[in-house]
């Protein structure tokens, strides 16, 4: 079953919303640095989901760049 980050990502890449994609991909990456830069508690867990969520959010601009670029 996919993840929903997964069907979000999908949903962007049907709707050819690479902006979507780019905001999802900053606010990821933005929770990413502020997590890192904290002490005091293991953030590891958290942080290797919003990895795993970059990764994906990654693959989908890579789907719709291919897309985009199968349509020209």
């Amino acid at each position: 079953m996919p993840s929903a980050i997964e069907k979000i990502v999908d949903v962007y890449v049907r709707l050819k919303n690479r902006r979507g994609l780019n905001e999802l991909m900053m606010h990821r990456q933005r929770l990413a640095v502020d997590l890192k830069s904290r002490s005091g508690y293991d953030f590891s867990l958290p942080i290797g989901q919003i990895d795993q969520e970059i990764a994906i959010i990654e693959a989908g601009l890579s789907r719709l760049k291919a897309e985009q670029s199968t349509a020209v």
